[in-house]
């Protein structure tokens, strides 16, 4: 990963339905509504945290 690489991140699916947890990592990553797009550094964990959630979110490069 190159440093100060930053990619975006979109909330694609409502979290209605998802775990607490999932929903605390959905809130982690600074989104709250749908087709909301944030931008984050790419890191190892920002990538785990999309994983976790990889059904509820996007990545738009």
């Amino acid at each position: 990963m190159a440093k100060n690489k930053q990619i975006k991140i979109k909330l694609v699916k409502s979290t209605i339905g998802a775990s607490p947890a999932q929903r605390k990592v959905v809130a982690a990553l600074g989104l709250k509504k749908k087709d909301q797009v944030v931008e984050h550094a790419d890191s190892a964990t920002i990538m785990g945290m999309v994983n976790k959630v990889s059904h509820l979110v996007s990545v738009v490069e």
